[in-house]
């Protein structure tokens, strides 16, 4: 998801696209949307350090074939009950390292951490990624972490592109306590319209669709949904779009000043008191920015049925290094 997919160039060459058939179509929208990388920027080994590399062997429904997903581990030790752990799904175009940054400020706000890159990206197996192939990396990640934290609060992340991958998760599972989605939107179609051209009627010719939209009324877990003022990329409206049509508890932190890149940074006090009002994290065991590291939090009991929506604004903070997409 960069330089809004580039699909200014999909316009120029839809025709093109279309008389060479709808699969050439199809492997095209695949590659302006995920733009898979086993690449990242900045210093890899600094970013990543004190994180545990992970694999993920699964037999893919999809291609028939063993499959092997490559993700990072930021976790607290001890590891009691009371630990919640994250499942930390990424954006378009970088690999997972990418997201250090922004793994490591979850990981400050009291998550043990686990995230990992979809085939295409970094050192999974190779191939061109898709909404479905994506979804099925997400899921058999899920599947590891519950097998090997079955006792553990677990929430969903998702930033952009993996907002919509998350949503969908949550939507098929049952175990999950809560989920998390930045910089995210309703549908692909949605995100298309949002751009100056966007009025062409490209809608029908979609097929990597991430109808987000539709799934996250399927959800049965509190939500929430945090988006930056100043993102260019994904219209904030399309975040509250998301949001209203959730059914759960949920709440809405709109952070002033935020953009894609670095919301999580500038809305840092916000995410600790969202997680605190909707999560029921204990703020006292999160961990200062730039403080040493404390324990992992504990949860105090299950939110309770009856906690209304919320709509949070907030000041802008100074922003760190921004993460990848």
């Amino acid at each position: 998801m960069m330089k809004r997919w580039t699909l200014l160039a999909s316009v120029l060459s839809l025709c093109a696209l279309l008389a060479a058939g709808c699969s050439t179509f199809d492997e095209q929208q695949r590659e302006w949307i995920f733009q898979p990388s086993d690449r990242s920027w900045g210093n890899t080994a600094n970013m990543t350090q004190g994180m545990e590399d992970v694999w993920i062997d699964f037999q893919s429904s999809i291609t028939g074939e063993p499959a092997r997903l490559h993700g990072l581990w930021l976790g607290g030790a001890p590891e009691t009950t009371e630990t919640p752990v994250l499942l930390y799904l990424h954006g378009a175009r970088y690999n997972v390292a990418g997201s250090a940054p922004r793994i490591q400020r979850m990981h400050e706000l009291g998550f043990s951490v686990l995230a990992i890159d979809y085939r295409g990206f970094g050192k999974s197996s190779k191939g061109l990624p898709s909404e479905e192939s994506a979804r099925e990396d997400a899921r058999a990640a899920w599947t590891w972490l519950a097998a090997r934290h079955p006792k553990q609060h677990r929430y969903i992340f998702g930033h952009s592109l993996g907002g919509a991958i998350g949503i969908d998760l949550a939507a098929h599972v049952k175990d999950e306590s809560g989920t998390i989605v930045e910089s995210t939107f309703s549908s692909i179609a949605d995100v298309v319209s949002s751009f100056k051209w966007g009025w062409l009627p490209l809608g029908p010719f979609i097929t990597q669709r991430f109808e987000a939209i539709n799934t996250v009324k399927d959800i049965g877990a509190p939500l929430l949904v945090v988006h930056g003022t100043a993102d260019s990329l994904i219209n904030p409206t399309l975040g509250r779009k998301l949001y209203d049509a959730a059914t759960v508890p949920k709440q809405f932190v709109l952070v002033e000043g935020g953009s894609h890149h670095n919301t999580n940074s500038v809305g840092e006090a916000q995410y600790r008191a969202a997680l605190t009002q909707l999560f029921r994290m204990k703020p006292d065991n999160m961990v200062a920015r730039n403080q040493p590291k404390l324990s992992p939090p504990a949860l105090a009991l299950p939110l309770p049925p009856a906690v209304a929506p919320q709509d949070v604004r907030g000041e802008a903070r100074a922003s760190s290094v921004p993460a990848a997409i």
